[in-house]
């Protein structure tokens, strides 16, 4: 069975590499769906995973100078207390019965589903947003708003280890307009790691990580990311974009029904 979870690391991390996003909208479904592990460990052991592959593509993009830190700083003033507060709630809670793991199983399908229009729909939100100038944030709104978005971020990845991904970078897009893409890509992944640590030790405390399976997962998403980086100058982003989302708006079906 190692094998079969080695081999799932290695598509996600090849899926990951090529379109930026998908890690735990994907990871976590199939653990779930697929596996049959329980929301609670799937999300804890996918948190842990996030946070050391994400680790890896900060060292990368910050060593071309990809990564925004003032907006870093702000995203993590609101998620990172978001984070610890939704670990305390879970704690608090006790053992975890069947009412909290279907809440937890469907704020997974919720979240996959905001993916799927953030990758849907990204581009129609940023021309509306230059088409009514007015709307964009600037100043203390600006760095008011950022804060609020981090803490929203912060609950939906601790409590479905989805939404650092593409949903956080859509939203990162719309109050930061004239970053670049590889900017929006860089800041979105540094914010994610010690927003993942936080929530991946939240979950070690809990007891809801498998070092098993993370440990088998890692061995295939490595060397699938980096494969996927490299493939990814080949393929059009435009297909491999619409197939992630055709397999994520079928998952969260699957996970909300």
């Amino acid at each position: 069975m190692s094998l079969a979870y080695t081999v799932s690391g290695l598509l996600v991390g090849l899926l990951v590499g090529l379109t930026g996003v998908g890690g735990g909208s994907l990871m976590t479904p199939l653990l779930t769906l697929l596996f049959g592990f329980s929301p609670a460990t799937a999300v804890g052991t996918d948190l842990a995973f996030a946070s050391i592959t994400k680790g890896f593509g900060t060292i990368a993009h910050r060593a071309h100078g990809h990564v925004q830190w003032q907006v870093v700083r702000r995203l993590c003033l609101g998620s990172l207390p978001a984070a610890l507060a939704a670990i305390l709630v879970l704690k608090s809670a006790g053992e975890l019965n069947a009412q909290w793991l279907h809440a937890i199983r469907v704020t997974i399908g919720v979240s996959v589903l905001l993916t799927v229009l953030s990758l849907l729909f990204r581009k129609q939100m940023l021309a509306w947003l230059e088409r009514n100038p007015r709307f964009q944030l600037e100043g203390r709104a600006q760095v008011v708003a950022t804060v609020i978005v981090g803490a929203v971020i912060g609950v939906l990845v601790t409590v479905s280890s989805i939404g650092a991904g593409a949903v956080g970078a859509t939203l990162i897009l719309l109050l930061y307009p004239h970053m670049k893409p590889a900017e929006v890509a860089g800041t979105d992944i540094a914010y994610a790691v010690p927003l993942t640590a936080v929530a991946g030790l939240g979950h070690v405390w809990l007891g809801t990580v498998d070092w098993n399976l993370l440990l088998a997962l890692l061995v295939g998403s490595i060397p699938g990311i980096w494969l996927g980086a490299r493939l990814s100058r080949a393929l059009p982003e435009r297909l491999v974009r619409a197939a992630l989302a055709t397999t994520l708006t079928l998952v969260a079906i699957k996970l909300v029904s």
